[in-house]
């Protein structure tokens, strides 16, 4: 078992690992941080790696998505959240992804947010690190070489686009600061306590309809009776066509042109602040966002903040989840839900949605929960 109690499987030795390096995430010190802090750990636990440096966006994605990977035992990520966002949609784009999406990945934070990599930290039931410390933490996670599962999120865009996310979707004042803030990027972390503040000075409202649904998710060979994907054949209901692939059958999504189903909650209000559905503990490596989320605990977290809310107030609960505190709060604007399927329709003309902290294009958007379809090294 993991610390956490978690059922875990052990990598093989030596592990053959494939790592990953951005150069240019964070403050463009991922590599130095590698060969300062990584290199020797992995040297004297005797893991033998490759280093592949991206060079370009999508360079991860497109590697992973052609790579023999019976070559490798560990995908491992030294970066921000992105590049991981790109490897696991690139394992999903492969036409093998049941078995490759099992290959385990590991995180190495060299970016400004590290939130997967302040989650499993959190995981491990270790006192909170940041910064180095929280390399150095991770950097051991991989040494160990626990392997437990990780939950996936399948996200549609009203263009017909779909993709896999392993952290967030948001809309509103998260979104805009984590964009708005890349003009920051050269000062590290703190980029998002600076895009707080300036966000905070000219606060939005953002129109839209939120829906969920709490039913649990059929196992992805057990769809519900008479459910057919769309251009899926009936031999195979438990996959659909995707980009002359196949993938996971999204059962509890309807259309996104279509209604929801009458068994999801539409929620009554139609102007926030933000909206945030989560499916890891940390935000960032100081936003401790879901105390009682796990990697695998099948949820997705949604926060929501409606219009009426005062600056001071909204900062404050910024300010409380840095120590996991905001739910106690008592803010009336503040709402929190466990769901397992989400949809946001946007009103407003204006705004930005992300995934993973990706901007992806604006509009209809609906996601749906897929437990442990992923592994991850954890402590």
């Amino acid at each position: 078992l993991c610390p956490s109690g978690v059922a875990c499987t052990t990598l093989r030795r030596p592990c053959r690992t494939m790592i990953l390096v951005n150069p240019h995430s964070g403050r463009g010190q991922a590599l130095q941080l590698f060969t300062g802090h990584i290199q020797a750990m992995l040297t004297e636990a005797d893991v033998p790696y490759t280093l592949v440096i991206t060079e370009h966006q999508n360079h991860a994605r497109e590697l992973v998505r052609n790579a023999d990977l019976s070559q490798w035992d560990a995908l491992v990520i030294m970066s921000g959240d992105g590049l991981l966002f790109e490897v696991i949609n690139g394992l999903m784009e492969r036409e093998d992804w049941q078995q490759a999406i099992k290959t385990p990945l590991g995180i190495l934070p060299g970016g400004s947010g590290n939130a997967l990599a302040a989650s499993l930290h959190h995981y491990s039931q270790s006192p909170p690190a940041w910064n180095e410390e929280l390399l150095l933490s991770c950097g051991f996670m991989l040494c160990k070489g626990l392997v437990g599962p990780l939950d996936l999120v399948s996200v549609h865009l009203a263009s017909g686009q779909r993709f896999f996310s392993f952290l967030s979707l948001a809309w509103g004042f998260v979104a805009d600061v984590d964009i708005e803030s890349e003009k920051y990027r050269h000062v590290g972390a703190i980029r998002f306590l600076m895009g707080t503040l300036v966000r905070l000075a000219s606060l939005r409202v953002y129109q839209g309809r939120l829906a969920t649904s709490t039913r649990h998710p059929p196992s992805l060979s057990s769809p519900p009776p008479g459910h057919v994907a769309p251009d899926a054949s009936p031999k195979q209901p438990e996959t659909q066509s995707n980009n002359a692939t196949t993938s996971p059958v999204d059962s509890l999504l309807p259309g996104l042109d279509q209604p929801v189903p009458d068994n999801w909650t539409v929620v009554n209000e139609e102007d926030f602040v933000l909206v945030l559905a989560i499916y890891q503990s940390h935000l960032a490596e100081d936003l401790w966002t879901v105390p009682g989320a796990t990697a695998d605990d099948g949820l997705i977290h949604l926060f929501y903040v409606t219009a009426g809310i005062s600056r001071p107030a909204l900062l404050r609960l910024f300010l409380a989840m840095e120590k996991g505190s905001h739910l106690a709060c008592g803010c009336p604007h503040l709402a929190y839900e466990k769901v397992r399927a989400v949809r946001l329709e946007p009103t407003s003309q204006q705004g930005m949605i992300t995934v993973d902290g990706e901007v992806v294009e604006y509009g209809p958007i609906q996601a749906q929960i897929h437990p442990g379809m992923a592994n991850l090294i954890r402590g």
